[in-house]
């Protein structure tokens, strides 16, 4: 009878591991990188981000996006240069699937370069390395696309 109880603890262990998506987890996960300051681009990786989530909000299935800005493409979360901050303001407030990253390294060159502080929108999350982000989430399994 002891070893049936070894066993059923060690299937059970076995099929914990197995699932998909343990709790909180996303069945996927996007990386979307935007590094040109470019308002098509910034409203392409806008769009591939509410795409993928409305379609797997469809199919009953959680996808997690991070959109990583870096280079040029820190204008897209800085509330004086944003071409596209009246987007970006709602669409952050409305799409809690979607994250959004800033590049501290370009964050700090801009900023020295200008003499001035760089701001971002509050929804954003200053990271040290956009770069290194985009390789971090990579290793944890994001599918990366730069649109």
């Amino acid at each position: 009878m002891k070893y049936l109880g070894h066993m059923m603890v060690a299937l059970f262990a076995v099929a914990l591991m197995a699932m998909p998506s343990i709790a909180g987890a996303a069945d996927h996960k996007l990386v979307l990188q935007i590094s040109d300051n470019d308002p098509q681009k910034m409203n392409t990786v806008l769009n591939v981000a509410a795409n993928v989530s409305r379609l797997y909000s469809e199919k009953g299935e959680e996808v997690d996006i991070k959109v990583v800005a870096f280079n040029a493409g820190l204008h897209m979360l800085r509330p004086d240069t944003s071409p596209v901050s009246e987007r970006i303001s709602n669409f952050s407030a409305s799409m809690p699937n979607v994250a959004f990253q800033a590049c501290n390294n370009t964050r700090e060159a801009m900023a020295k370069k200008s003499g001035k502080d760089v701001p971002i929108f509050e929804f954003a999350e200053v990271v040290p390395a956009g770069v290194v982000s985009i390789i971090e989430l990579n290793e944890q399994g994001y599918t990366i696309v730069r649109p």
